[in-house]
């Protein structure tokens, strides 16, 4: 018993289960992040090895995190555990080129694929391998090996317009790509694609209940790193157990509930200045990354005295995906604020002003978003520019400076963000500066 009467047993334990309950969202964040987008397609009678992909430009309903809506979407879905090796095809960038990366359920990068990727643009078998795999990997493949058996592939087939021909092209050439498990290699079966363009495509993050049962499921069906070890107890004394059943009791519930409300509110207060550092200076725009994620996701955290899990968890709680060679292939920039300093808000408009010969070879595209769900805003006809033309009315690729107009809308929630994607870099990227319009 505590010499403290503030502090009884039975007090202690609900501290230790609310405070424990934080930590877990912060630590699983980006697994459940990936877990929902899987659940996403399982919704749409969906499964493992099978592909997620938008035929046409994706709209607010694929509400995942920070998507580029200007790009068509292909997400294949890996699970080693019950068929053993994987493989991944990607096709040769002849008439349409792949822009992507492999991860584990972890959401850390296996290795990029196409033209920034390892294949080169060549096409390439890539094997994804099961935790400990001791077989024999077969001439032709690029292995590789995974500590766990879920994941997915981010890929987007890159447009050279948004004619409905080039769409059409886009969408044919990403389908080329294909997943099947490598004991069937010699006589592959069709790859099922499984269609989410007028669909809604729910990942946004659920900051309740639904969190635990979620990372219940991820540790219900994969290993346990040495690096999470710390982590089995933690979860043990909220009722998620390796083995047993998720089912906590109504005071444990009511418990996890506020541990994640807790956790949300303190991964707020750490968006709101998570982009202080600015990408150049006299500027609001910056990496939507913190200190040391990257190097961490990219080396999947080969420094023994270095794990920005509070960095990972705020990252993934906006956003997913993360190249393994960012800038290769892709470039990002974000802010949240006007050039006053002040938040975005849904009430007002705002000009972008983007200077001549912006530093792409494909095209840039920005994209603005609910800063409630960090999805697009929902029932907006609309959530992007880009240079590629992609959607009617937009801009074309030219040499001038791009100056455009985003109006306000009252489906916009208090505070937005908005993310500048580039692809294919050709030299360092310029500056971009948004401009409060009134």
């Amino acid at each position: 018993m505590s010499n403290n009467p503030k502090w009884t047993s039975d007090e202690l334990k609900r501290r230790a289960v609310q405070r424990r309950a934080v930590e877990a969202v912060i630590w699983g964040m980006p697994a459940v992040n990936s877990d929902l987008m899987y659940q996403a397609l399982v919704q749409l009678k969906g499964g493992f090895n099978q592909i997620a992909y938008w035929s046409g430009l994706p709209s607010w309903k694929n509400q995942t995190l920070t998507p580029n809506p200007d790009s068509i979407y292909l997400m294949p879905f890996h699970n080693t555990k019950d068929v053993g090796p994987v493989v991944l095809e990607i096709p040769e960038a002849n008439g349409g080129s792949i822009t992507g990366t492999i991860m584990d359920c972890w959401q850390t990068p296996l290795e990029d694929v196409g033209p920034a990727g390892v294949d080169k643009g060549k096409g390439g078998k890539y094997l994804i391998l099961p935790p400990d795999y001791k077989g024999k990997i077969p001439d032709g493949y690029i292995p590789l090996p995974s500590l766990n058996y879920e994941g997915y592939t981010l890929a987007r087939s890159i447009l050279k317009s948004g004619s409905k021909a080039d769409v059409e092209a886009a969408v044919a050439y990403g389908k080329r790509i294909k997943i099947y498990p490598l004991s069937q290699a010699a006589n592959p079966p069709a790859t099922v694609y499984v269609d989410a363009l007028n669909s809604l495509y729910d990942a946004t993050i659920p900051y309740d209940l639904r969190f635990y049962k979620s990372l219940d499921r991820i540790v219900q069906q994969e290993p346990w790193l040495p690096r999470d070890r710390a982590m089995i107890d933690q979860l043990k004394s909220l009722g998620i157990e390796k083995g047993k059943t998720f089912a906590p009791d109504a005071a444990t519930q009511a418990l996890l509930n506020e541990g994640a409300a807790e956790a949300h509110a303190l991964l707020e207060s750490r968006y709101s200045t998570a982009f202080a550092s600015p990408f150049y200076p006299d500027a609001r725009w910056a990496l939507p990354t913190v200190s040391g994620f990257l190097d961490g996701m990219q080396s999947m955290f080969a420094d023994p005295d270095h794990y920005p899990v509070d960095g990972r968890g705020l990252t993934y709680s906006f956003a997913f995906f993360c190249a393994k060679h960012l800038g290769a292939g892709q470039y990002y920039l974000m802010t949240i604020e006007d050039k006053a300093g002040n938040d975005f808000d849904g009430g007002s408009s705002y000009r972008l002003t983007v200077p001549a010969n912006a530093p792409v070879r494909q095209y840039w595209s920005a994209t603005a978003y609910d800063r409630a769900t960090h999805a697009l805003i929902r029932n907006q006809p609309w959530s992007s520019l880009e240079t590629a033309g992609h959607r009617e009315g937009e801009l074309r690729p030219t040499r001038a400076t791009h100056s455009a107009l985003l109006e306000g809308a009252q489906t916009l929630r208090r505070c937005s963000s908005l993310f500048v994607s580039t692809f294919e870099l050709s030299e360092r990227l310029r500056s971009f500066r948004a401009e409060r319009a009134r």
